[in-house]
């Protein structure tokens, strides 16, 4: 099967279904939390509350460069299956959790199972798309990532027609019986360049080789280059994940009840507009210029600036949306090309460990925005400092234009 010309799109299409489980299963929690906290008193403290949403990103960030150089050495098909099924009974058991502390310690765990998620399921569709279709592959996998924080917003609507003790239990099951999907059709593939390479590298002390990969990435020029500006455009990313609700309110003077799904829908429909229409340009550009993903990202990451100019200083219907729209696409011809051009630079046999150390950072800057853009909301500047964004966006894409310049589409060919 994994030689028929469709499958490497039937892989993409069983890690859609993954990614959906990934981003649905850790929002569940944010939005039931009226229901929970009647049974764990606990949660009627919003510190405690932020504590069990800081416990999963911070051990999902810590982890994540190792989950990638665990990627990098064993089978991720089975890494993949591990981890769905791993937090998917974490989800079942979070139904039965009586006291905060259950929760917490379910939490951490959930962080670090899906955390080893992201680079085995990037590395993996990677490796069986080439230049024809790698971007519009890894688009098309975003979109799931985004269905999946968008349908995780329901969760509250299931909990107050039923409970949000069913609610984690049928999600739960739902991702235990996709895990048994997997073991049936996903299949391994590495692509590798140099044979004789991996060879050595397969002898080797699997903790020693695992670091020395780590070393080989730190020493890449390029690496750093990406590394930066990947983390300087989360910051934006974040910030409308988590506040861009609150932004709607306060620039139109509307609830939230219609802030939030006016927010949402605007994001994850002109993102996924973004992924699709950023992997379909990349992917012909390749064809004619090495350094068309490029070229796409930096497209990209310029719509996002008027956008955060508008998000920012916006004060009426049109501006607010058109920015949001207008971010939207932006960022998602942006997300789109990410592990694409890490692949101009750095070889299969690192490309898990090193998306592992940028999502690490990525979310790490995210945890730093949210707290800075909290102080802005209580200090009334939540708009002037969504705006100010546009400038670190600006360098991000000076440094992207200017100094990334791939030879070839596969560093190892």
């Amino acid at each position: 099967m994994d030689k028929n010309r469709y499958y490497p799109w039937l892989v993409v299409a069983l890690l859609w279904g993954v990614a959906l489980l990934n981003y649905m299963d850790r929002q569940m929690l944010s939005t039931m939390k009226a229901e929970m906290m009647v049974d764990i008193t606990e949660l009627e403290s919003a510190a405690n509350f932020g504590r069990l949403m800081a416990v999963f990103l911070w051990i999902y960030g810590l982890v994540s460069p190792f989950a990638g150089m665990v990627a990098d050495r064993i089978n991720r098909k089975w890494l993949i299956v591990g981890s769905l099924f791993v937090w998917s009974f974490v989800t079942l058991m979070m139904g039965y959790a009586t006291s905060f502390e259950q929760l917490y310690a379910l939490r951490a765990i959930m962080g670090i199972s899906e955390a080893l998620y992201i680079p085995a399921g990037l590395a993996l569709i990677t490796d069986y798309h080439d230049e024809k279709s790698r971007s519009l592959a890894v688009g098309i996998h975003m979109t799931g990532l985004y269905a999946g924080q968008a349908l995780g917003g329901f969760g509250a609507t299931i909990a107050s027609a039923h409970s949000w003790q069913d609610t984690f239990h049928w999600f739960g099951i739902a991702g235990i019986l996709y895990s048994l999907l997997l073991i049936a059709f996903l299949r391994e593939k590495r692509t590798l360049y140099r044979p004789a390479a991996d060879l050595r590298a397969s002898q080797e002390n699997p903790i020693a080789g695992a670091f020395k990969g780590v070393g080989i990435l730190l020493t890449n020029v390029a690496f750093w280059i990406i590394l930066f500006f990947f983390a300087t455009s989360s910051l934006p990313g974040w910030a409308t994940k988590n506040w861009l609700p609150t932004l709607f309110a306060d620039s139109l003077s509307i609830p939230m009840a219609e802030a939030g799904p006016l927010a949402t829908f605007t994001i994850a429909f002109s993102s996924f507009l973004g992924v699709i229409a950023g992997g379909l340009l990349s992917d012909r550009w390749i064809r004619t210029n090495i350094r068309g993903r490029i070229y796409t990202s930096v497209i990209g990451l310029a719509l996002t600036i008027p956008a955060l100019l508008l998000l920012g200083f916006g004060n009426n219907l049109p501006m607010i949306v058109t920015g949001g729209l207008c971010f939207g696409i932006g960022f998602g011809m942006f997300d789109a090309n990410n592990m694409p051009i890490l692949c101009q630079f750095v070889s299969p046999r690192h490309r898990a460990t090193a998306y592992g150390i940028m999502n690490m950072i990525g979310v790490f800057a995210g945890a730093v925005i949210t707290k800075t853009l909290g102080e802005s909301t209580d200090a009334g500047n939540l708009g002037r400092d969504f705006a100010l964004m546009a400038g670190v966006v600006f360098i991000a894409l000076l440094l992207e234009f200017l100094c990334l310049r791939p030879k070839r589409e596969h560093p190892d060919e």
